[in-house]
């Protein structure tokens, strides 16, 4: 589901006009942002978990010249499912 389809289902069950389903959407994305980049957990009760995760610094290989590199360390978003959507998704 892009975008705009994920705009017209929400405007479909709600009755707000596309545009103002759009402009709640990306607030709501710029907000979650906002917070993640902020280092802040966005917990929604019922569908999940959004945080940010550390990852260490790692030597890998490279397939076609066999030779080491280190990735360095990052920060990367992260999503839990909450109970309610895992068994949602479960049936």
């Amino acid at each position: 589901m892009t975008k705009k389809e994920l705009v017209t289902a929400i405007s479909a069950r709600t009755g707000l006009t596309k545009k103002d389903t759009e402009v709640f959407l990306n607030a709501f994305i710029d907000t979650v942002t906002d917070e993640l980049s902020a280092g802040n957990e966005v917990n929604i009760s019922g569908f999940g978990c959004f945080d940010v995760r550390s990852r260490k610094e790692r030597t890998c290989l490279v397939p076609l010249t066999s030779d080491k590199v280190t990735v360095p360390a990052t920060k990367a978003p992260a999503f839990r499912p909450g109970k309610t959507l895992k068994a949602k998704i479960a049936e």
